[in-house]
């Protein structure tokens, strides 16, 4: 019960990147259980410096029950500025509580397990929200950086196929890099745009920025699927002209968000059409007379189901870090 283990991040890259699928099934079944109530996902609480107001450190505790059985909390860090340098802008670590006893059990490094379980849900929500595929259809990723690389990946992992990718980023050399990753990892073609206009006409827009308020103003057309990862690129009044799925009602309408801003113009939640987990579950459906917009802010609980997942496969493979003698008194006498 005392044993304490550390998972590095090159191991925890490694157990995920070889296991794409296994990790999208973990996060529909990770909501499908939050759905049911078998989890508790208090609010994030995020740390902020006044004089960095592009940068936080968010904590996310979360229990996830099922098949999972543990409390937790990730820690991550988004500081922006560190993109200037050539260094990813989030770093994360994530502590796995067993639910018995309370005590911790694991610290694995959680930037990669972030990444992944964001990439996981945005792949979950694309072939949820398309069921006929995407043949004959271009994917356009807004956003050239790590967030975007993994959910170009998980898209393909998921069986999503379009014709073709276009990038747009301001910063030309991540779109560019981001280009030349998809050409080497898909057989769809790829290519960079610096008009967000091409970008934005696409059938499926994924975004993955790190914009803090909206600069998308016009509406999406029928059809299109819009994967609002990034939370804050589209103006209320896209949000309005859409049908929109949520991963959690309650948490995403809140730190203005796309779709917080438009309950707070509409002082309504009647623009909201349901959950992700409602969609899988078959208790929500959508259209093709409007455009569907997912918006996941995030549930700390997906952390913990993929962690969980990778701690195990890391026990397994010999490849988990055991700390001995980590807690100081095992004993109360």
């Amino acid at each position: 019960m005392f044993d304490f283990d550390v998972v590095a991040g090159e191991t925890v890259r490694n157990i995920l990147d070889g296991r794409r699928p296994e990790v999208i099934g973990i996060v529909g079944d990770a909501y499908r259980s939050h759905e049911a109530g078998e989890s508790l996902n208090p609010d994030s609480y995020f740390l902020r410096f006044p004089e960095k107001p592009d940068s936080r450190i968010i904590a996310l505790p979360a229990y996830l029950g099922a098949d999972v059985q543990l409390a937790g909390i990730k820690w991550i860090a988004s500081f922006p500025r560190n993109t200037r340098a050539g260094k990813p802008r989030a770093s994360a670590v994530l502590i796995l509580n067993d639910y018995e006893t309370g005590y911790p059990v694991a610290c694995l490094e959680a930037a990669n397990i972030s990444a992944a379980r964001t990439a996981a849900s945005a792949a979950v929500a694309a072939t949820a929200l398309r069921p006929g595929g995407f043949a004959g259809t271009r994917v356009a990723i807004v956003g050239g950086g790590v967030i975007a690389r993994n959910i170009c990946d998980y898209l393909h992992a998921a069986g999503a196929a379009p014709d073709a990718y276009v990038v747009h980023d301001l910063h030309r050399e991540s779109g560019e890099a981001l280009v030349e990753h998809l050409r080497g990892t898909q057989p769809a073609s790829a290519s960079f745009t610096d008009d967000l206009g091409t970008a934005l006409g696409s059938e499926t827009v994924v975004f993955a920025t790190t914009a803090l308020e909206p600069y998308v103003t016009a509406p999406f057309k029928p059809g299109q699927v819009v994967l609002n990862v990034s939370l804050r690129d589209l103006a209320p009044e896209v949000v309005l002209s859409a049908q929109n799925i949520l991963d959690d009602v309650d948490h995403c309408l809140k730190a203005d968000t796309s779709p917080h801003l438009a309950e707070q113009l509409t002082r309504s939640r009647d623009f909201v059409t349901g959950t992700l987990a409602g969609v899988l579950n078959g208790a929500v459906s959508v259209n093709a007379d409007q455009p569907v917009v997912f918006s996941p802010f995030g549930l700390g609980v997906l952390d913990l189901a993929v962690g969980a997942y990778v701690l195990t496969q890391a026990r397994e493979q010999g490849s988990a870090i055991q700390i001995p003698n980590f807690f100081g008194e095992t004993r109360r006498w």
